[in-house]
């Protein structure tokens, strides 16, 4: 059996931050190696991760990467355990570095992005990196629902009572402006970006519904087809972003509040954490 020092062992705690007991355990089958421990350390962790993988992941974060400087944007959902890991300083890191890579990569599915190079980690891929972080905090983590945009892009992630992520893909280069709507996005949640992206059979319902309330009012029928039209705005500006009231200032619509700010809001993508869809 190789002789480890007690330095030894310091040394691949402080590099690895994991219990010095299994970096001496390590350090002794690699026959005092401290990458051989390294990669017995991380098959370890592989292992006791693959026996936990029936565990709840119910708390976690959506990963962002956005602005209008950026040839593209990417949101990533990140789960875990519990909600102190959600906040923990790395698993952040680790959330946004998914999205980050896939930004700036073509992978299309986990596989492929866990095979990325790390943005925050040079040499690792961000898989190793979860491998890792996991390592020493030995909480499941699940990647879950993930989008990428070409282009120009704003985004927000809140992460109080309800955990949201919202991406955009725009026109423009106002990026407090972006976010500002993002924001707005998750607060408001809105069914579509304009009223020809709703659901059809959702407005004829709609209207359908609105044309007996008229008749039942005793409207004439001359003006109950106006009246309808009239009311399906206020329909419109409970349900599309582009007509909903900006919750900044009630004064003007999200749609007026990007034009002022020279944006023009293409796409939006809005997660809720452990939802299926969007």
């Amino acid at each position: 059996m190789a002789e480890i020092s007690a330095a030894a062992v310091k040394a691949l705690r402080e590099r690895t931050g994991l219990p010095l007991m299994d970096c001496k355990a390590a350090l002794v089958e690699g026959g005092g190696d401290e990458e051989k421990a390294i990669a017995i350390l991380r098959e370890k962790g592989i292992k006791l991760g693959e026996k936990r993988a029936d565990r709840e992941t119910a708390f976690g974060r959506f990963g962002l990467f956005s602005g209008s400087d950026k040839s593209a944007g990417a949101m990533v959902e990140l789960k875990c355990e519990s909600a102190p890991v959600a906040g923990h300083a790395e698993f952040i890191q680790l959330a946004n570095d998914f999205a980050e890579a896939l930004a700036k990569s073509d992978a299309k599915s986990h596989d492929e992005l866990l095979k990325q190079p790390s943005p925050s980690k040079p040499g690792v891929t961000v898989g190793e990196q979860r491998d890792e972080l996991f390592n020493r905090i030995r909480e499941r983590f699940d990647l879950g629902r993930m989008v990428r945009i070409d282009g120009a892009s704003g985004g927000y992630s809140h992460n109080a009572t309800t955990v949201a992520g919202v991406l955009l893909s725009l026109k423009g280069s106002n990026d407090t402006a972006a976010k500002d709507i993002a924001m707005h996005i998750a607060a408001m949640r809105p069914a579509a970006l304009s009223a020809s992206e709703l659901d059809p059979a959702i407005v004829d319902a709609e209207r359908i519904a609105l044309r007996d309330i008229a008749i039942k009012e005793g409207k004439p029928e001359a003006i109950v087809d106006k009246m309808v039209e009239g009311r399906l705005k206020q329909f419109f500006a409970e349900r599309v972003l582009l007509e909903q009231p900006f919750v900044k200032d009630d004064k003007q619509s999200v749609g007026q509040y990007a034009k002022t700010n020279g944006l023009e809001i293409n796409k939006f993508v809005h997660y809720i954490l452990g939802e299926t869809s969007a």
